[in-house]
């Protein structure tokens, strides 16, 4: 949500257009073709490089295809054959079997296959004229194994279809896939709501990549992000892949926080190892307040050194930040002594 709200401010200021994530058409060719070839790195929920692969088998066509992406790429629907069989009948390859209207009239949304709780709980209610509060527990009760409860919504459920004029036989069979499937169901009010996400940042992905991945790369500056390795490498490279140019960072003009200007994003100063968003904050007050630095000497004593200490300054030569002025790095970081000396004196002289 947060880098949803960081696309949609720098958007704003690429474009003078507020855009809001919940007005994009659900239909949308673009972000579909995106899902198909499986190009989401940095969409929610479908980063992984085995959902891309899923992602390009099942080739989504319809938001209710990414709703089921999530509840299926799981491990039980994975090894149980679910994933396969929806694959196959959505791309016309097998065809699907419903033992009784009522189950076509449940299931054809997800092909055939029991992809949610609530579909289980349906059946249950239709079939086998179960309560939906009691349907909720027979799930429950069949996923954690309390036999003896199973075996109460078993005889009820068989005796509701026998009523419906199912024979017992049938019944049965439709009781043991509701067995084999209830301990898989997700439930499809929570899928929905990752699926919307996912859906917004994938259209944010097809339709303003840089804005996109600008707010992706701030959200995982280090020390913000939750995630353990660092995926900022890895939206640098798809960056690259994307044909969007990062310039490196210069504190002539780079921001805290990567932003974009003339269809590049800037890379952001606290992003920089050793240079935290304290001491990016004081470089940017200071170049707002008396304009770009002249040079290293002009940096250190515009800038206090308890915010903008020797080993964050020593992290931005070494990362490229001072190139523009001209001044090899080696030079910059042998006068780096000197220049906060001085800078210490002009602070003294201020004081």
């Amino acid at each position: 949500l947060t880098i949803l709200r960081i696309a949609v401010d720098l958007i704003e200021q690429t474009t003078g257009e507020r855009i809001d994530p919940l007005k994009f058409p659900l239909d949308d060719p673009e972000t579909f073709a995106l899902l198909c070839r499986g190009e989401t790195k940095g969409v929610f929920q479908l980063e992984s490089g085995g959902i891309r692969d899923l992602l390009q088998k099942m080739k989504p066509d319809s938001f209710l295809d990414i709703i089921a992406t999530n509840a299926l790429y799981r491990p039980g629907p994975l090894e149980g054959g679910m994933v396969r069989d929806y694959i196959e009948v959505k791309h016309g390859r097998q065809q699907p079997e419903y033992k009784h209207p009522v189950l076509k009239d449940i299931l054809s949304e997800t092909h055939g296959v029991m992809v949610y709780q609530e579909q289980v709980m349906r059946i249950l209610n239709r079939l086998g004229e179960i309560k939906l509060a009691n349907a909720y527990t027979c799930i429950k009760a069949i996923s954690k194994k309390k036999q003896a409860l199973i075996d109460q919504n078993r005889e009820k459920f068989i005796e509701g279809c026998e009523e419906k004029g199912l024979s017992k036989k049938d019944a049965l069979e439709i009781w043991e896939l509701i067995a084999k499937f209830a301990g898989y169901g997700f439930n499809k009010s929570h899928s929905t709501a990752y699926a919307l996400i996912a859906y917004q940042t994938a259209y944010l992905k097809a339709h303003y990549p840089v804005e996109f991945m600008a707010a992706l790369l701030s959200g995982d500056i280090p020390g913000r992000n939750f995630k353990s390795k660092d995926s900022m490498v890895e939206h640098l490279e798809d960056c690259q892949r994307m044909g969007i140019t990062v310039v490196p960072p210069d504190v002539s003009r780079s921001q805290t926080d990567f932003i974009v200007e003339d269809g590049k994003i800037l890379f952001g100063l606290s992003a920089i190892k050793s240079c935290g968003s304290g001491a990016a904050d004081a470089i940017v007050v200071a170049r707002e307040k008396e304009g770009p630095f002249k040079n290293l000497f002009d940096f250190c004593e515009r800038l206090d050194p308890h915010t903008c200490n020797r080993s964050t300054i020593e992290a931005l030569i070494k990362a490229g930040a001072f190139d523009s002025m001209g001044a090899h790095r080696a030079a910059l970081l042998a006068g780096i002594e000197r220049a906060m000396q001085s800078g210490a004196a002009v602070l003294a002289d201020r004081r």
